[in-house]
């Protein structure tokens, strides 16, 4: 343990609100901090890799750089293909805020690739959930349930996760289809073994990328037809980090709608759609918070990615019984609500 987090452990134990984030490239995502923050990229490092058993553990404030960095010298990858705003990006900060990228239809969530976690609870104790490999547990999952809770969990300060193998190859196909036409296709699609993992469509074309061994791509991307994109590589990374055209837009806000993949276009539309019908996103009128009304409409739930957002978590409300059930967990978690206040609560104290 360093002095670092005995300096963290110290304020909890003495109940003062403690604030912290990453590399700081995501400020807009959930409220604003109402404590100074403290960045975790103090405490970085890799502390074991192993490639063979395909897991990986570091602290919370290692680079996502340097993870990607290090998985890529033995051709592995992080599954959840994770957005990457910024140089400073932390692997801490990747989890906390539980965004995965265009790979997520195929290989799963964040959530679905941590194994363990430690944190520091809001009683300064330094706790371990979940360990090196896959288990089935009773009661919570707190290791998956601290993903995606933007730190009022607890301050991750280890994580570990599975990684995959990079594929043998990959290969995008373009289609020139309507969204509701893409979506349909996407449908037939998946009912076939095709090796897919991602489909995207975006200004009247349908991008569906083909990932495997050579000749299984090869008849895979023959069979879906197209046109074969030449710089695949970019168009994902703009996806994937929405720095596409498709995600700009002046004067308004961008949201992001996490609904189920089947939802027609005329119910929920999008200006991109990804994870196959999965994940929409949306430019509407700055604050215009009937998004959420949207969202919850088709089943489904929102989040602004606006950086001009002054007000609110940006977060969709939850329901009076999944709210009471996060307020529990987080009860149990930091009884004192120390943590990350104002990051993903409303709060009036």
């Amino acid at each position: 343990m360093t002095a670092f987090l005995d300096g963290l452990i110290a304020k909890l134990k003495a109940r003062e609100p403690v604030a912290v984030v990453g590399g700081e490239s995501k400020p807009w995502l959930g409220g604003a901090l109402r404590d100074t923050p403290v960045s975790m990229r103090e405490y970085s490092g890799v502390l074991s890799y192993e490639p063979t058993e395909l897991v990986l553990t570091a602290r919370a404030g290692t680079p996502l750089a340097e993870i990607e960095h290090t998985l890529a010298q033995s051709r592995q990858m992080l599954p959840f293909e994770p957005p990457v705003y910024s140089e400073q990006s932390t692997l801490g900060g990747v989890m906390a805020s539980g965004l995965s990228g265009p790979r997520r239809m195929h290989l799963g969530s964040a959530r679905d690739a941590v194994l363990g976690v430690r944190l520091l609870n809001g009683l300064g104790q330094h706790v371990k959930f979940g360990g090196e490999v896959m288990k089935n547990v009773a009661g919570y999952d707190l290791s998956r349930l601290s993903v995606g809770a933007l730190g009022t969990l607890g301050i991750l300060t280890e994580i570990s996760v599975k990684v995959l193998p990079v594929p043998e190859r990959e290969q995008t196909q373009v289609l020139a289809m309507d969204a509701q036409s893409a979506l349909t296709r996407v449908a037939k699609i998946s009912r076939s073994p095709y090796p897919v993992s991602a489909a995207t469509w975006v200004d009247g074309q349908l991008y569906i990328r083909i990932s495997g061994a050579g000749r299984g791509v090869a008849s895979a991307a023959e069979a879906i037809g197209g046109d074969t994109l030449a710089d695949a590589e970019t168009f994902w990374r703009g996806i994937r980090n929405q720095t596409h055209p498709a995600f700009q837009a002046d004067s308004k806000w961008l949201w992001r709608l996490s609904v189920p993949p089947t939802t027609p276009m005329d119910a929920c539309p999008g200006v991109v759609v990804d994870w196959a019908g999965g994940q929409r996103w949306l430019h509407a009128d700055a604050d215009d918070f009937s998004v959420f009304d949207l969202a919850a409409q088709v089943g489904g739930h929102a989040t602004c990615f606006a950086a001009s957002r002054q007000i609110g978590t940006g977060l969709q409300p939850l329901e009076t019984g999944i709210a009471r059930l996060n307020a529990r967990v987080r009860d149990a978690m930091d009884p004192y609500h120390l943590i990350n206040r104002g990051r993903m609560f409303e709060e009036n104290h």
